[in-house]
């Protein structure tokens, strides 16, 4: 992968902390650290040595990505994640959330958004699906009100849509039988499968 001109080996990673993180594989070091948020009020920067330089230790955010997974597709240079934009200045606490989810695509050049997918329905817990990327040019994930979708990576074009009525806490995994690729994600108690 070419990054800042030169051939690297990177480590990418968007955090609960509110910042997307550009890191060299092999060292380790911090080439890239900007906040994906559109507020982010807890750390003003993250320092070239890796450490937060806080302004407020009980400000926003609080889960601003999540365990689930992201995806990256190097011959775009964009970072594929969901993401939390809350504003409550404190800690939460489970079952729900305030704020919005987001599907953002992240310019790992710039740390800046490329694209982003506002998702509907309510903000809750431990409902974050992850977000899958195929070779054919499409970015699978779930959205909080229960639909499954499949967008555009170029540009965030919404392409399909299922609604399945159901929370989506799984990211979408693809295979292949007999030489036919598949989509499927679990839905509540389901696992739904989908020819591509």
């Amino acid at each position: 992968m070419v990054y800042q001109g030169k051939p690297s080996k990177l480590l990418l990673h968007a955090d609960r902390n509110g910042f997307f993180y550009v890191l060299d594989h092999r060292t380790g070091k911090v080439l890239l650290a900007k906040s994906f948020l559109q507020r982010n009020d807890w750390a003003s920067e993250i320092s070239s040595d890796g450490r937060p330089v806080v302004k407020d230790p009980r400000g926003c955010p609080s889960d601003a990505a999540n365990w689930d997974s992201p995806a990256f597709v190097p011959e775009r240079g964009l970072y594929y994640v969901m993401a939390l934009e809350e504003y409550t200045g404190q800690p939460t606490s489970y079952p729900d959330q305030t704020g919005e989810h987001f599907l953002r695509a992240i310019d790992i050049q710039t740390g800046n958004a490329a694209w982003e997918i506002p998702q509907p329905g309510p903000t809750r817990a431990k409902t974050w699906s992850g977000v899958l990327a195929t070779a054919g040019g499409l970015i699978f994930y779930g959205q909080p009100n229960g639909g499954f979708a499949a967008v555009d990576q170029r540009n965030g074009k919404t392409l399909w849509q299922l609604p399945t009525n159901v929370r989506m806490k799984a990211s979408p995994k693809t295979y292949e039988l007999d030489g036919q690729q598949y989509v499927a994600i679990a839905a509540g108690p389901n696992i739904l499968c989908f020819g591509l």
